[in-house]
């Protein structure tokens, strides 16, 4: 039908054909519904293409109470899409449709062939196979929703008809794939509340922006980062855990320690970023709304304070014709040696045998406690992910359908649900999308 017809355009509208909407409007499709995607983009799954370094990390192999708990407090929110579409029938869809899976350290799932694109290729098919009708360069400005419980899609080119519409939009990271936030202002328009949306998964900009971007472009490996309520120079270093504290670990934070991470991280120009500084930034963020955020990092987390020491103290006194940044050698990546001698106050000239006690403890509390002020996110365009959303309150966890208004459902980073790297976010998309697609393919067959 055209548009405009009486009879309505589709039974079901999808708005956005990222990884969310691709699996309503297939899972929809499938059911027998007939499905219109519009997509703003030229071409579907543009954020999928750019996922997992291109490679698209589509799930994870943790058991089921550890992949909730990615999620935070959310994640009881997924249970009952999970208990109907979770990992093992989204690796069967995939293996259906040609695609065969591999899982890599991390327990992250990859397609076999490293490509992106093979993953959006599935979905075409799908969509073919199921007579999606997809319309391209077509952004949505707003769904009204009338006396007659029929819903009213306006578009930059038209306007279309139906029972039936699934918000997909994503959320407002990533830009440049078409995830602007368009979903937010819609939802807000059919009565829903929306979680104002922050940065999730991002680098942080540091008030030591000079001492950062002298040793920018340094990746450290094996050490802990931990995120402190306070100023960075208040903080005890004494209360740095030897444990990881956040999203997904069982132990639980007390203040002033925020989160606490151990693995990865690399200095920026403009401040801190790397795998463990993105999983803490979410709750960093939400910390710097109370007040001052500190990160301190221990350069040498497997030596306790007196080993340490004991080692530098050997080295001192085995090396004492050594200049200290010679010392230092054995300890730091060259390029954070006179960076971190400049800020201990000692002369780079100085001798090993020059070094006295309060030197070197300056030196050791250096290593295992690197103090960063932390000044605010990147903005929310250069995130991974987005938090906020569609407060989860107002959607039927069972249906994914709206509480307030009949036949508009949501799916993917749209809704108030968001969780660290490792696939996790895609299965949320694609295990949302799916119930999503079903409801509404089954209230429009009433």
């Amino acid at each position: 039908m055209g548009k405009d017809a009486a009879s309505g355009d589709a039974d079901v509208i999808v708005v956005g054909g990222g990884a969310a909407g691709l699996m309503a409007a297939g899972s929809a499709a499938r059911q027998g519904a007939r499905v219109l995607l519009l997509e703003k983009n030229d071409r579907l799954g543009k954020k999928i293409l750019v996922s997992g370094k291109t490679r698209c990390n589509l799930t994870n192999a943790a058991d089921l109470q550890s992949f909730l708990g990615m999620y935070g407090p959310n994640g009881r929110f997924l249970h009952s899409s999970f208990s109907r579409f979770f990992r093992p029938e989204l690796l069967a869809f995939f293996e259906q449709h040609g695609l065969s899976t591999k899982v890599e350290r991390g327990g992250r799932i990859f397609p076999v062939s490293d490509d992106a694109r093979d993953v959006v290729c599935v979905f075409q098919k799908y969509l073919a196979e199921n007579k999606v009708r997809t319309i391209f360069n077509s952004r949505v400005i707003a769904v009204i929703h009338d006396q007659n419980s029929r819903f009213t899609v306006q578009t930059t080119d038209g306007h279309y008809q139906t029972p039936c519409v699934i918000i997909a939009t994503g959320g407002a990271s990533w830009p440049g794939t078409g995830s602007t936030g368009d979903g937010y202002a819609i939802s807000a328009a059919l009565g829903h509340r929306i979680v104002a949306p922050k940065p999730a998964l991002v680098p942080l900009i540091v008030r030591e922006q000079r001492l950062a971007k002298s040793m920018q472009g340094v990746s450290l490996r094996n050490v802990r980062a931990t995120a402190f309520q306070g100023e960075a120079a208040a903080i005890d270093s004494t209360l740095m855990p030897g444990l990881d504290y956040g999203r997904g670990e069982k132990k639980i934070a007390r203040l002033p320690i925020i989160e606490s991470r151990f693995g990865e991280m690399l200095f920026t120009h403009f401040g801190l970023g790397g795998p463990i500084i993105l999983l803490m930034s979410l709750a960093i963020v939400e910390a710097l709304a109370k007040g001052s955020v500190a990160v301190l990092i221990d350069l040498k987390p497997a030596l306790t304070k007196d080993q340490l020491r004991k080692r530098l103290q050997a080295d001192l006194n085995k090396f004492s014709k050594r200049r200290i940044a010679g010392i230092l050698k054995e300890y730091l990546p060259a390029k954070m040696i006179k960076p971190l001698i400049a800020l201990s106050g000692i002369d780079e000239e100085e001798q090993a045998h020059q070094i006295n006690a309060p030197d070197r403890e300056k030196i050791i509390d250096l290593l295992k406690s690197l103090r960063f002020n932390i000044k605010l996110p990147l903005p929310l365009d250069r995130a991974i992910v987005t938090a906020g959303g569609v407060a989860l309150d107002e959607i039927d966890p069972r249906t994914m359908s709206s509480r307030k208004q009949p036949g508009l459902y949501f799916c993917g980073e749209l809704m108030d649900i968001d969780a660290d790297t490792g696939g996790y976010n895609l299965q949320a998309a694609f295990s949302t999308g799916y119930i999503a697609g079903e409801s509404a393919a089954a209230f429009a067959g009433r």
